[in-house]
């Protein structure tokens, strides 16, 4: 038979053994408080002044995971989608690369489209909808000829990946504007940038110049110079930084060659930031590659607030370490 529905008397509350709010163990505590910064703080002070708790201190413990990982001499590789690029970092990244805090960048195949145009005319990111449907999206023509141009030469006479031919390129012709490329300021630096391309997911694929075979070939070294890049991650970070899928699974296919050729990635502290949580960068780079021993970390927000933040706290962090 069910419960009877009436005739319930209610509860007597008046016996239950009550405790007392002091000796209770609680999660937050006035110590944990953020603090209001005074009038023109340092850095310093308004980082202190964040609350001790959730995302604060996740942006503390990753910069100082970076900050670490730098004064120890150990890779720091920024994974990126192009939003970063479209939301106008290229300036906190090139810093980042000129300060000597990264290693290596991985980039999707529409991060070089939008440096390029970046280096050639100083703008990028069209505006599909009006375009669309006139059939003009994606059909600027320098964009497409000048990339097309590095690739075919790089395939059929240099061999070199898809990253550094346009960058190369890029200060080779004198880009208007290669001082605000990342591309041509790695290729300055000789730092590694691969590519990582999806066929058929950006313009230049549309157009007759596209030669697959070549953007196949020279995109797949990319993902080879990348694995071993990944295999010196031991202690290191990876930071994904706005890729919603192509580069969570090139990253979690590298940790996979990585390990199968024997080389220990513990320590590893795996970042992930974007505007929004997806599951291919919580799965693939917070959670699987540091399941055998390392930190995964996520910090969500909008990407042109919250990396120049990282960044920003990592500058500090180097600056305390060296005052020390």
């Amino acid at each position: 038979m069910g419960a009877r529905k009436s005739g319930w008397m209610p509860i007597d509350l008046g016996r239950l053994k009550m405790s007392s709010l002091k000796d209770r163990q609680s999660k937050v505590s006035m110590a944990d408080f953020a603090r209001p910064v005074q009038v023109r703080p340092t850095f310093r002070q308004f980082l202190d002044s964040l609350p001790s708790m959730h995302a604060a201190d996740e942006l503390r413990k990753a910069a100082g995971a970076i900050s670490k990982a730098v004064g120890n001499e150990k890779t720091v590789l920024l994974g990126m989608g192009a939003h970063p690029i479209k939301v106008g970092l290229n300036p906190v990244i090139i810093n980042a690369i000129e300060r000597g805090i990264l290693s290596g960048i991985a980039m999707n195949g529409a991060g070089i489209i939008h440096d390029v145009e970046i280096a050639l005319a100083g703008k990028t990111s069209e505006d599909v909808a009006a375009h669309l449907g006139s059939g003009e999206f994606g059909m600027a023509r320098e964009t497409s000829e000048f990339i097309h141009r590095v690739v075919s030469k790089a395939y059929h006479e240099r061999g070199e990946g898809l990253g550094k031919a346009v960058g190369e390129a890029l200060l080779m012709e004198s880009a208007p504007y290669a001082d605000s490329s990342l591309l041509a300021t790695a290729a300055r630096c000789d730092l590694p940038v691969t590519v990582h391309v999806a066929i058929g997911t950006d313009i230049i694929h549309m157009h007759p110049e596209m030669d697959g075979a070549a953007m196949g070939a020279l995109s797949h070294l990319d993902f080879r110079i990348f694995c071993s890049m990944v295999t010196t991650l031991q202690h290191g970070v990876f930071i994904n930084l706005g890729s919603a899928v192509v580069i969570p699974e090139v990253f979690l296919k590298a940790v996979s060659v990585a390990r199968n050729l024997g080389f220990p990635l513990d320590g590893l502290t795996a970042i992930n930031m974007d505007f929004i949580r997806h599951y291919r960068p919580m799965t693939n780079v917070v959670q699987r590659p540091v399941m055998d021993g390392g930190t995964g970390i996520n910090l969500t927000g909008h990407h042109e607030i919250m990396f120049p933040l990282l960044i920003a706290a990592v500058l500090d962090e180097i600056a305390l370490d060296l005052a020390r």
